[in-house]
């Protein structure tokens, strides 16, 4: 480059400079003349570190700035969602006149910021999410993904960003809404969002649950539940306690502090940034941001999402 050329070419005429003084100092031999060899020597030392503290600046430059392209459904409430203004922080959508808020939107604001780079939401359907990535439209997905090992055979992750336990929903007046265990779901007509442990893994442990065919969203989802097509609906519990806010008639059945709980492995409630097979070095990047928060962090800002969600998703 020829910023190094003007750099060796800099050390080399210091270097010449300070022995040509030296020589000649020493010649003179009085003591003046040694004391202005070591200014000049100095000097030249002075020059060298000042270069290099310029380089390196140049090279921390070139590793940041940007765009980080950050795929997400924007339909998925407290984790994210569609709005029409910028109220609360929210970040415009690509290619839409709409904006996008919610926890998602917030952590991916708060890595962009650290990374020092621009942000850019890219709305998605669920199922389009991890193809976006594989294919390079978008650089990581933000957007409530769990950690599976189904997940992991076509992308990486980074460490957790949320952990999040899985809770049963109903209404109010639901004849399960006293329930105490999954025993106690036993026969409810049932339904979750598609391509999720809550559909896949949770669903099948209900005895003689009627399920339903899986819904395409999270909102779909609770639209079955507030229609009476079902009577419950398995969820996490950001999403409940978001949908308990849209719908006061829901009832949030919690059951893990029981003895009859869903059984679900670490990677089905650890939820986590997928990033591109084999990109280290941005995965690298998101957990030095994750590194510098807090499992409270990460709750305090899951309550600051839901208390400003619109009502209506």
């Amino acid at each position: 480059m020829k910023r190094s050329t003007n750099k060796a070419i800099t050390k080399a005429a210091a270097c010449m400079m300070a022995a040509v003084m030296a020589f000649s100092m020493a010649a003179c031999g009085s003591s003046a003349s040694t004391e202005t060899t070591a200014a000049e020597t100095k000097a030249a030392a002075e020059t060298e570190a000042a270069e290099e503290s310029e380089e390196t600046e140049a090279e921390a430059e070139e590793t940041t700035g940007g765009t980080l392209k950050v795929a997400m459904e924007c339909a998925y409430a407290p984790y994210n969602w569609t709005q029409s203004d910028d109220s609360n922080g929210a970040v415009q959508i690509s290619g839409s006149k709409d904006y996008a808020y919610g926890y998602d939107v917030m952590m991916a604001k708060k890595i962009a910021e650290d990374l020092g780079m621009d942000l850019e939401i890219v709305k998605s359907d669920w199922d389009s999410l991890i193809p976006a990535l594989q294919s390079g439209k978008v650089d990581c997905v933000i957007a409530g993904q769990s950690i599976t090992s189904e997940r992991l055979q076509s992308v990486d992750f980074t460490k957790p960003y949320y952990y999040a336990s899985v809770v049963a929903l109903t209404k109010n007046d639901s004849p399960y809404a006293e329930a105490k265990g999954v025993a106690d779901l036993a026969g409810g007509t049932c339904t979750s969002q598609q391509n999720t442990i809550w559909y896949d893994s949770c669903l099948p442990q209900i005895e003689n649950a009627n399920i339903l065919a899986a819904q395409e969203s999270a909102p779909a989802m609770l639209v079955a539940l507030k229609s009476g097509k079902v009577d419950y609906v398995v969820t996490d519990m950001p999403t409940a306690k978001a949908a308990c806010l849209a719908y006061p008639d829901f009832k949030i059945l919690d059951f893990t502090s029981t003895d009859d709980d869903f059984e679900v492995s670490d990677e089905d409630i650890n939820i986590g940034i997928s990033i591109k097979k084999g990109n280290t070095e941005l995965a690298d990047k998101i957990n030095g941001v994750l590194d510098t928060m807090t499992t409270d962090d990460y709750e305090a800002m899951m309550d600051e999402a839901i208390s400003v969600q619109p009502l209506a998703q």
